[in-house]
């Protein structure tokens, strides 16, 4: 008995592929969980550890990790955990003031370089030029000497040191933006220079210097502790990340938790960071 299969008997019939979802890959799960614990170190320390981070007991000291001590005790017996947690706010929140200043004032000279063009743009590009040809992590050291030796300073200086990077890609966005169809149509509909900069050329122009910020926000963190490492933030007893590797450099052979642990929490910060932010451009 003969059977005629039509197209769509033949359709039903094949079998269906299966529908692909775009899952978040299981690094950036790990890299997303290890900034939320290190937010929430910041925001509530005092959640995450009850031992004093100042004040120790000389008779735990040089203790190595355990239970008690996951990080280990240091020379005066102070918790590590403790020190590393509520470092973390100083850390965190000094890399946002650095990334902020670059931002701010790299962007504005890009923006403002690129738009209007001409002498104000060559001027600005010399001086870009110029900040770029010194590398960055020694114009942060010149510039948090000349202020002094604080963590907000150290945090001024890493941002100013940002600043030629922020600023040549503001440029170069806004170059490429203000000569675009809807920037010249709102031109031709009378608006001025200042509200064709700020509702057009702006808001088109920043999404890189965005993602630079988020990619800046992890290289701040590492220069920070390095000037912190140098002795160019707070003095002890603060906790800073770089100042606690510091600390413990002198004791690497016979207690090497006391460098590990805190760069361990450094290194595992700044690849989150990187990762989430190279995932997050990738969706774009």
């Amino acid at each position: 008995m003969a059977s005629v299969l039509t197209s769509t008997t033949i359709r039903d019939a094949a079998p269906r592929r299966p529908v692909r979802t775009r899952l978040v890959p299981a690094t950036v799960v790990v890299a997303a969980l290890v900034l939320l614990v290190v937010t929430a170190w910041a925001i509530a320390p005092g959640l995450f550890s009850s031992a004093d981070p100042v004040v120790g007991d000389t008779a735990e000291k040089l203790m190595p990790p355990s239970a008690a001590h996951w990080f280990g005790t240091d020379n005066l017996g102070r918790d590590v955990f403790a020190r590393v947690v509520y470092g973390t706010r100083s850390s965190v929140v000094s890399a946002l003031v650095a990334v902020f200043i670059a931002v701010v004032i790299g962007g504005l000279l890009g923006l403002v370089a690129g738009f209007f063009g001409g002498i104000v743009d060559v001027v600005t590009a010399r001086v870009i030029d110029v900040l770029l040809a010194i590398p960055s992590f020694l114009l942060a050291v010149v510039v948090v000497s000349s202020l002094g030796f604080q963590t907000i300073n150290a945090a001024v200086a890493t941002g100013i040191s940002a600043v030629a990077v922020f600023a040549r890609v503001m440029r170069s966005e806004a170059v490429k933006v203000r000569d675009t169809v809807f920037v010249e149509a709102a031109r031709l509909q009378g608006g001025s220079r200042a509200h064709v900069l700020l509702a057009h050329v702006l808001p088109n122009a920043s999404r890189s210097v965005l993602s630079l910020a988020v990619l800046q926000f992890g290289v701040s963190i590492l220069v920070i502790a390095g000037l912190a490492f140098l002795g160019y933030g707070d003095p002890p007893p603060a906790s800073d990340w770089g100042l606690l590797v510091s600390a413990g450099k002198d004791y690497l052979v016979s207690s090497p938790w006391l460098v590990y642990a805190p760069s361990a929490v450094i290194v595992a910060t700044v690849l989150s960071i990187n990762r989430v932010s190279r995932w997050l451009r990738a969706k774009d």
